[in-house]
C-alpha cells in the first residue's frame, strides 16, 4: 500500500496530479485544499491514501497527514465514498471541517453538494468526538503557494470543469464565474477560491 510519494510534478489541475516518481508516473485523485498547496512544477511529497477495489487501485494525494486520515474517517461514514469524501474536504480546510463536525453544524455542512441534512446528521453523529484533533493537526499543514498567472478564460474554464466536478449544476458554477469582479492576472486559485465563496452563500 502506497502511504506517501515523493518526486517531481509532471502535470496537475484541481482534479488530480500526475507525480514524476523515478520516471514513474502516479496519478492521484486530490481535494481543491490541496491544489491550493501545490507549486506549478518541482518537487512534491504527498501523503497518499490507496483505495483498492475489485477492478482498479485508486490513489488519492493530500498536502498533510491530518487531510489524509480525516479523509479516511470520512469514507468509513456509510454513504460517503471517496469522491464525496473529496468534494467535502474540497468545500472546507481540515481545522473548519473538524470544527463543524465537533460543535454539530448541520446548516454548515449541507452547504456542500452532495450533503443533505441526513447525511450531515450520519456525519456528525458518527465523527463527532473524533473530529477535534485533526484541527490542532491542521494548523501544522502546508501554506498555499501562488499559483502561476496564465489567461484569465483558460482559468475561468478549468475552474467551471473543477466546480461541475464538484457537484454543482453547470448553468449554476457558470453563473458564479460570471459575477466575479473583473481581476486581471488572477489566478486559478484565487478564481475558484472566489467562486466557491458565492456558491456557499
Amino acid at each position: 500500500m502506497i502511504a506517501m510519494l515523493t518526486g517531481e510534478i509532471a502535470h496537475r489541475s484541481p482534479e488530480q496530479i500526475v507525480v514524476d516518481v523515478s520516471g514513474v508516473g502516479y496519478r492521484l485523485q486530490i481535494p481543491l485544499s490541496t491544489f491550493y498547496t501545490l507549486p506549478e512544477s518541482g518537487p512534491v511529497k504527498l501523503q497518499v491514501y490507496t483505495h483498492v477495489k475489485e477492478d482498479a487501485i485508486q490513489l488519492f494525494g493530500f498536502s498533510c497527514t491530518a487531510e489524509r486520515d480525516l479523509f479516511t474517517l470520512l469514507i468509513s461514514v456509510s454513504g460517503v465514498g471517496p469522491k464525496l469524501a473529496i468534494t467535502i474536504l474540497s468545500h472546507m480546510p481540515v481545522d473548519e471541517l473538524a470544527q463543524a463536525l465537533s460543535q454539530g453544524d448541520i446548516p454548515r455542512l449541507t452547504t456542500i453538494p452532495g450533503i443533505g441534512k441526513k447525511s450531515a446528521e450520519r456525519l456528525v453523529l458518527e465523527l463527532q468526538d473524533k473530529a477535534t484533533q485533526y484541527a490542532v493537526a491542521a494548523a501544522l499543514s502546508p501554506g498555499t503557494a501562488a499559483g502561476q498567472v496564465v489567461g484569465a478564460e483558460d482559468h475561468h474554464q478549468d475552474a467551471l470543469s473543477a466546480l461541475v466536478n464538484l457537484g454543482y449544476k453547470e448553468a449554476l458554477a457558470k453563473r458564479a464565474l460570471k459575477n466575479l469582479a473583473p481581476a486581471p492576472g488572477a489566478s486559478l486559485e484565487e478564481i475558484l477560491k472566489a467562486a466557491l465563496q458565492i456558491l456557499l452563500k
